[in-house]
């Protein structure tokens, strides 16, 4: 097992993590967003760096991004995202931006993740943003750059990602894209307020709640036998029939190679499936996430 991710396991280590920043000011920031977002901003504690996850959706319902939002000044607020899409973000808010006064600018800062049970104990001389995953807890520092808490061991971006797998946390351009309902991925309860007022893409949304969220497919985890990592896009077969395809993949050193996948509902976890992509295929178990 490696230091870092046993760090990330077992107590607090720090990940260099690669985001988006943004930074959205003016004095219509806030009712801006407020229609724009999934998440209740009234409701944000009037505290400098309070946050909270939201979706940004397409007119349509489906995903534009999952972003984190953040109080930073009295008129100006901080949204992040998985790198490479923070021009995303940009784009999709400013379609709806008309005649009102916010300014939406790129900031070229960095983030530190820590992640670990002991995350919330660091003293991190900074501010830190709540990044907790279920059963992982988390806290994130932003800045240009942000200060490296003292003492925290170092994990590799490799180590990372297995631990999010594991955590069943979903990433934009893997489990998350324009193609994506947002209750299939399992954000709904930690992004979206239901008793707010109306946001671009919130009827797909409730009318998938009031049907008690049912959707024709869920995220799921796979721990797959033997020792081969199996691509993104491999397909997932139950019995005789292709039930999903893989997301991510990495290897695990604790379980050893595991997956996110998106799997028809008709798959009840846990359940055995074959993996099988080009030149390789191996046995697995597909399981609800985290993974645990």
């Amino acid at each position: 097992m490696t230091g870092g991710y046993r760090a990330l396991t077992e107590e607090v280590a720090v990940v260099e993590l690669p985001r988006d920043v943004l930074r959205v000011e003016g004095k219509d920031a806030f009712a801006f967003l407020q229609g724009q977002l999934s998440q209740d901003l009234d409701a944000l504690p009037a505290r400098l760096g309070s946050g909270v996850d939201a979706l940004l959706l397409q007119p349509a319902g489906k995903v534009a991004a999952l972003l984190r939002v953040t109080r930073w000044t009295d008129g100006a607020l901080l949204l992040d995202v998985d790198a490479g899409w923070g021009e995303a973000v940009s784009t999709r808010l400013r379609r709806f931006l008309l005649r009102m006064d916010v300014a939406i600018e790129p900031l070229p800062w960095r983030c530190l993740a820590l992640r670990g049970p002991r995350a919330h104990e660091v003293d991190t001389g900074a501010l830190g943003l709540a990044a907790d995953w279920p059963g992982w807890p988390g806290v994130d520092l932003l800045g240009d750059p942000p200060p490296r808490p003292d003492g925290v061991p170092q994990a590799t971006l490799e180590d990372y990602e297995v631990a999010r797998i594991e955590a069943g946390v979903p990433r934009m351009g893997t489990e998350l894209d324009e193609r994506t309902i947002p209750a299939e991925a399992g954000v709904v309860e930690r992004a979206v307020s239901f008793s707010k007022g109306c946001f671009v893409g919130q009827e797909l949304v409730a009318r998938i709640d009031s049907r008690g969220g049912n959707v024709p497919r869920r995220l799921r985890g796979l721990v797959l036998e033997g020792g081969d990592v199996p691509p993104a896009g491999a397909a997932v077969v139950a019995g005789d029939r292709e039930v999903g395809r893989v997301t991510s993949a990495a290897r695990s050193p604790a379980r050893g190679p595991v997956a996110l996948a998106y799997l028809r509902r008709a798959v009840e976890v846990p359940a055995p499936v074959v993996v099988r992509w080009e030149g390789g295929e191996a046995a697995a178990e597909a399981r609800s996430v985290p993974m645990g």
